[in-house]
């Protein structure tokens, strides 16, 4: 059944924004296009534009209207009282007989389809110039949930009307250059998912803060899916590869955050469709969804993104009877998608004040400004213009003063809430999900607001010094010797996807572990039996969830790899296998009870030896096992596995065959294995070394302190410290001319090429294969060694 007033979602498509909308004509283009590949969509149906001017016409509002929003461009009335009229107006208005007995007749059609008499509804707004390339119109519209019956279906589409002139959507309009006579509203009727005894949330198709095209966003919290959009609630965070997703037999989550997801949206009774209940504990220490239901959103939102052909914003539902998964919105991402490609600014935090609290980033920007604490909607006029807005949560309402913020940080939310997404639009930075801003910050108290340390935002105390560059990657030369990129914290590695590198020639796994793991890996082996009790209930709190706790190192140290690996593959990734010095090792939780004190850590029980150490063999067979489940389950084999600080011929023989026994073997699989090159015996042995090893990284740092007996951290000897030294090229060239004869490949890591063009025009002359460094310094040293190379 079709009419003028009414049609199905499999009626419409994506070009019929005119008539029912941008959120309907996606959800019929949704139906029809991506059903037969698998993606479910609730049924529904739509009112059209024409029913929209029917009820205005029927009930005399055209010039009402109109007469009312020239009185406010004049100033003659207040926003408002503007709003309300309006909105009363709408909601006093009758129905034409036609129009409602077409809404009734599908409403019973859809009840029928669904097999149940007075079957539960979303009611939901879609303004016919809604959710256009140009403007997210986030929220401007009403949504009701749990609508039953025919008569209650009727109230809430006029509900639907009346919000096309909430406050917000009136300014909204007016900002945008839109007529608010021309702007139709569309209501969508849609089968409920049961979300309220299951799960919901948000995804997009690319990375929402830094615009890395090449994995899905996922937030999920327990209930319906408003408070993930409202913010209301810290939700779970899910992040998939999309290159690997095609293959069913990989794994490729790369991550997985747990949300305190404290309340959840669930039915409520009579007047009231919905109401917020607290979560139980079992809720919030389980993820709302598993690894299949991960990857099946992750391939929907990769199949959604492939029809569309641009990267998409999407509401996903988890049904708690059948345990089915549902779309039901789409639309195309409106921040990222449109930024300039190859020119981006690097925020660089110098000194700062301590550590106030912590969120999520949103953004990668700096700022610093005075608090201004805002806790309700009703406390709006008191906000000061250009100060950092702190609060619980946002909404549309808030839209005004969030546009005057220098920053904005909130107690709740995720990366898809609506403070996340208007502060993306708005160029803002945004630290959500704190938990705790509206309590220990106050009214005019000076902070710097810094996201721009990877996925953790961090607000300190005081006005912190930092600076900015612009990175400008669209002119970068050519070059025959590979250029890659030295990198060791996984929350910001995507900020980086658009250099062009070769791959990474050193992925740091101490940062992973010091920083995400934070346990020491041997009081995770031995953990019943931990003598430090303090130690012993630390660890036990972290790993709650993980049965052997041995998983939790092999799970977070995998996962946090993973998204180094993601970012360049299939380009090489060169992970470094762990190099703590023992007082290093130490500092980690239950570290002190495995750890000699040494008088000389930095050439003492370190690197190649700790590995088939009576001390720390187990420890290091945790270290491959996450190597190889990031390789063979989440399907990263552009991985190579690089071994430091290896002092013998009889020493790089034993790791070999500890790697062996814990499935880690060269040329198996593809796998190479590197050996770092920092060490007088590695070149003196070269061509040894070279038979047991795919290539040499040379740590130039190390090689140049033990070269020349130089203590690279005494000001003293700064002078001496010298990577150009004849003896240290010596050294490099010997290795170069062994190797390459052995058919093993040499590169370095160093900041050596950059500070100095000599330097890149002597490695250049010696057939170096690559030169890793960091991400600020690509382009720099890009051009050096093109200039070399000519």
């Amino acid at each position: 059944m079709a009419s003028a007033e009414v049609r199905w979602f499999e009626d419409t498509s994506r070009g019929d924004v005119a008539s029912v909308g941008g959120k309907n004509s996606s959800l019929g283009e949704l139906v029809r296009a991506l059903t037969s590949r698998g993606v479910r969509v609730p049924p529904g149906f739509a009112t059209t534009a024409d029913a929209y001017w029917r009820y205005v016409d029927e009930n005399n509002l055209r010039d009402r209207v109109a007469a009312i929003l020239d009185d406010l461009d004049k100033g003659t009335i207040a926003l408002a009282d503007a709003g309300r009229t309006i909105r009363e107006a709408f909601l006093k208005g009758s129905w034409p007989d036609d129009t409602a007995e077409a809404i009734k007749a599908a409403y019973r059609e859809l009840c029928e389809r669904a097999g149940r008499a007075d079957a539960d509804v979303a009611v939901r707004s879609s303004a016919t110039a809604e959710d256009l390339p140009d403007a997210s119109f986030a929220g401007q519209q009403e949504t009701f949930l749990n609508i039953r019956g025919q008569d209650a279906v009727l109230d809430y589409c006029r509900r639907c009307y009346a919000s096309l002139f909430t406050d917000r959507a009136i300014t909204y309009r007016t900002v945008q250059g839109f007529d608010h006579m021309k702007v139709a509203l569309s209501v969508g009727v849609q089968m409920m998912v049961r979300s309220d005894i299951g799960g919901s949330g948000v995804m997009f198709s690319i990375d929402t803060e830094t615009g890395f095209d090449q994995v899905v966003l996922i937030d999920a919290a327990w209930g319906l899916g408003e408070n993930v959009v409202q913010g209301a609630v810290d939700p779970d965070e899910y992040q998939v590869f999309k290159p690997l997703l095609e293959n069913q037999s990989l794994v490729p989550i790369i991550e997985k955050k747990k949300g305190e997801k404290s309340i959840k949206m669930v039915y409520g009774k009579g007047s009231e469709p919905t109401r917020n209940v607290p979560t139980s504990k079992a809720e919030r220490a389980a993820y709302v969804l598993d690894d299949d239901e991960i990857l099946t959103l992750g391939r929907w939102a990769a199949a959604i993104e492939s029809h569309y052909e641009c990267p998409m914003d999407m509401e996903w539902a988890k049904d708690g009877e059948t345990g089915d998964l549902f779309i039901v919105q789409a639309r195309p991402e409106t921040v990222q998608s449109r930024k300039e490609a190859g020119v981006f600014k690097n925020y660089k935090l110098g000194e700062h004040g301590p550590v106030l609290t912590k969120g999520l980033s949103v953004g990668a920007a700096i700022a610093t400004g005075q608090v201004c604490l805002i806790e309700t909607a009703a406390e709006i006029d008191k906000f000061v213009d250009g100060s950092v807005l702190v609060t619980k949560i946002t909404d549309p309402d808030w839209v005004p003063i969030m546009k005057k913020a220098k920053a904005i940080i909130t107690d709740h939310g995720g990366r898809t809430s609506h403070a996340a997404i208007v502060s993306r639009e708005l160029g803002l930075p945004a630290i959500v999900g704190t938990g705790d801003a509206t309590h220990v910050l106050h009214d005019h108290q000076d902070v710097t607001v810094s996201c721009a340390e990877g996925d953790e935002g961090v607000i300190y105390a005081g006005n912190a010094e930092f600076e900015i560059e612009t990175v400008d990657v669209t002119d970068v030369p050519d070059t025959k010797t590979k250029i890659m990129l030295n990198l060791g914290n996984p929350g910001a590695a995507f900020r980086w996807w658009q250099i062009p590198a070769d791959g990474v020639g050193l992925a740091r796994m101490e940062f992973v572990v010091s920083n995400h793991i934070r346990v020491h890996p041997m009081a995770l082996v031995r953990f019943d039996s931990l003598a430090d009790r303090d130690a012993h209930a630390e660890i036990a709190e972290i790993t709650a969830g993980y049965d052997d706790k041995t998983e939790y190192f092999v799970d977070h140290l995998a996962r946090g790899l993973s998204r180094i690996a993601a970012l360049m593959y299939p380009r090489p990734v060169i992970v470094r296998m762990s190099d703590f010095k023992t007082n290093e090792y130490a500092e980690l939780i239950g570290g002190r009870e495995f750890e000699p004190k040494e008088e000389n850590p930095m050439i003492g029980f370190r690197g190649a030896s700790r590995y088939y150490s009576p001390a720390y063999r187990e420890g290091f067979a945790l270290e491959c096992k996450a190597i190889r489940r990031l390789r063979n389950d989440m399907g990263f084999d552009n991985v190579v596995v690089m071994i430091p600080f290896c002092r013998s011929i009889k020493e790089a023989d034993k790791v070999m065959e500890v790697m062996g026994e814990n499935g880690l073997e060269r040329g198996k699989d593809g796998l190479q294995i590197y050996v770092m090159c920092e060490i007088p015996s590695n070149v003196v042995l070269a061509d040894e070394f070279a038979e047991r090893f795919d290539g040499f990284s040379i740590g130039s740092n190390d090689l140049t302190q033990l070269t020349l007996g130089v203590d690279r951290d005494s000001g003293e000897l700064a002078d001496l410290f010298d990577e150009q030294d004849e003896a240290v090229e010596w050294m490099i060239q010997s290795v170069m001319k062994a190797a390459h004869n052995a058919g093993a490949k040499v590169g370095l890591c160093g900041q050596g090429p950059s500070d100095h063009p000599s330097f890149a025009e002597f490695l250049v002359g010696t057939g170096i294969d690559s030169i890793s460094v960091t991400p600020d310094s690509f382009v720099t040293v890009k051009k050096h060694v093109a200039q070399a190379e000519s």
